[in-house]
């Protein structure tokens, strides 16, 4: 079992960063927090698909490699469109939580709710 755990342990930093994620997206009331929740939650989840990716061994797949264990491209390509989703949805977010500040007043999520209903 050590051994698993030892040779998967991007996986378990993986995990953890999702962990860590989910937390902070349930247990803080600002606004802001939860968008850097989500951001660790979403570096997470790019971890654990990068190595998912990783093959011991491989080669680049570019012509001339002959024999050799190829690595798949795919991973990081979906990884490098995330990555720029990712950026465009956090300045989305961060744009409307300045929108809300600028009409409530306060970052607090539960406030705003009162402040609403």
């Amino acid at each position: 079992m050590i051994d698993l755990l030892a040779s998967h342990h991007t996986y378990l930093a993986a995990m953890l960063l999702v962990a860590i994620g989910v937390y902070g997206v349930i247990a803080s009331p600002n606004l802001v927090k939860k968008v850097v929740a989500l951001n660790v939650f979403q570096v997470g989840i790019f971890l654990f698909f990068i190595s998912s990716g990783y093959v011991a061994g491989g080669a680049p797949p570019v012509a001339g490699h002959g024999d050799a264990t190829l690595v798949s491209p795919l991973p990081h390509v979906l990884i490098l469109t995330a990555i720029v989703v990712g950026v465009s949805l956090t300045a989305v977010a961060l744009a409307l939580i300045v929108r809300i500040y600028a009409e409530f007043g306060t970052l607090d999520e539960g406030t705003v709710r009162e402040v609403v209903e």
